[in-house]
C-alpha cells in the first residue's frame, strides 16, 4: 500500500493543504483540481500513480482544506490562484513537473507554464480547456454575460450553479451508469460550498473565468514551440467542456495522445482504472528525465 501524506504549508499567510505520495526523488506530477472539488477528487488516483512518481495535489485557495479568506481579504482571480500555486511549489522545492489539469486546474496550469515555460515538462488534460471549441454554449453563455455586463442580475443568475442539483449534475451527467459515482464526492463539495462567504468566492471566480480566454493564444504558442508532451483524456459526454476541446489540442500538438472516454466531467469517479492505466502507460513513454 502507498502511504498518502496530508500536509499544509503557509504561503503569504495562507495555508495551502496538499496530498502527497511517492518517492521524494521521483519525477513530479502536480494534480490541479476543478470546481467545485478539491484534491479530494484525486484521492483514488494518487496511490495509483505514486509507485514511480512524486504525486502532489494541492487545494486551491478557497477550496478544500486550504485557507478560504473572504473576498475582502483575498482577490479571487485565476491569476491570484496561480500565483499562490507557484509560490507553493517553490516552497516545497518543486521546479519541474508534469501537470494534470481538470476544469479550473487548466487555467491555473496554463499560467504556471506561461510564467515559467521550462517548469512544465508534460501535460495531462482531463476536461481541462484551452480552446474556444471546448465551451458548451448553453452552460457558458450566462457566465460570459456576467463577465461582460457585471450586474447584480447577471451575477445572481449564476447562483443555481452553487446549489445541490447543479453540483450533483456535474458528477452524474454523461455517465453511462451514474450508480458508479460515489455520492460522497458531491456531498463533500456541498459541505464546503455551504461555508459562510463561499457564494461570493465562487461567484467572483465565475466572473473572472473570461480572463482565461485571453491567455489562449499564448498557451497555443507555448504548446507549439515547447513541443511539450500532451495527453488529452476526456469524458466525451461532458456538457461543460465537450470533446471538441480535446480534439483542438491536436492543432498545436499533432503528436498529442487523444483519448475520448464514454464518461462525463469528473471522469475519475466513473473510470478510474481506465484513466490511471492510460496515464501510467503514457508517462512510461513520455516520462521526462528532469526531476524536482
Amino acid at each position: 500500500m502507498v502511504a498518502v501524506h496530508h500536509r499544509s504549508v503557509s504561503i503569504d499567510g495562507l495555508d495551502v493543504f496538499w496530498r502527497e505520495a511517492g518517492p521524494a526523488d521521483a519525477p513530479v506530477l502536480v494534480l490541479l483540481h476543478g470546481y467545485p472539488s478539491s484534491s479530494h477528487m484525486f484521492r483514488h488516483l494518487i496511490p495509483r500513480l505514486a509507485e514511480h512518481y512524486r504525486v502532489i495535489a494541492p487545494d486551491h485557495i478557497g477550496f478544500g482544506r486550504s485557507s478560504a479568506p473572504s473576498v475582502d481579504d483575498f482577490e479571487y482571480t485565476f491569476a491570484a490562484l496561480a500565483e499562490t500555486t507557484s509560490r507553493f511549489l517553490s516552497a516545497i522545492g518543486v521546479t519541474q513537473y508534469t501537470i494534470y489539469v481538470q476544469d479550473y486546474g487548466a487555467p491555473i496550469g496554463w499560467r504556471l507554464a506561461l510564467s515559467d515555460p521550462a517548469a512544465v515538462v508534460g501535460v495531462i488534460t482531463q476536461n481541462g480547456n484551452a480552446y474556444e471549441e471546448g465551451f458548451v454554449p448553453e452552460f457558458w453563455n450566462p457566465i460570459w454575460a456576467d463577465a461582460a455586463e457585471r450586474t447584480v442580475e447577471t451575477r445572481d443568475a449564476l447562483r443555481p450553479a452553487l446549489e445541490r442539483a447543479a453540483v450533483e449534475w456535474q458528477y452524474t451527467h454523461g455517465v453511462p451508469d451514474p450508480s458508479t459515482v460515489d455520492p460522497d464526492a458531491w456531498e463533500h463539495d456541498l459541505a464546503l460550498l455551504a461555508r459562510a462567504g463561499q457564494d461570493d468566492v465562487q461567484l467572483n471566480l465565475f466572473r473572472d473565468y473570461a480572463t482565461n480566454r485571453d491567455l489562449y493564444p499564448a498557451v497555443h504558442e507555448w504548446i507549439r514551440t515547447s513541443q511539450v508532451p500532451i495527453l488529452a483524456i476526456w469524458g466525451r459526454n461532458d456538457e461543460i467542456f465537450d470533446a471538441a476541446g480535446a480534439r483542438a489540442f491536436l492543432r498545436d500538438a499533432p503528436d498529442a495522445r487523444l483519448e475520448l472516454i464514454d464518461g462525463g466531467h469528473f471522469l475519475l469517479e466513473s473510470h478510474l482504472d481506465l484513466v490511471a492505466t492510460t496515464i501510467t502507460n503514457w508517462l512510461a513513454e513520455k516520462q521526462p528525465a528532469a526531476r524536482s
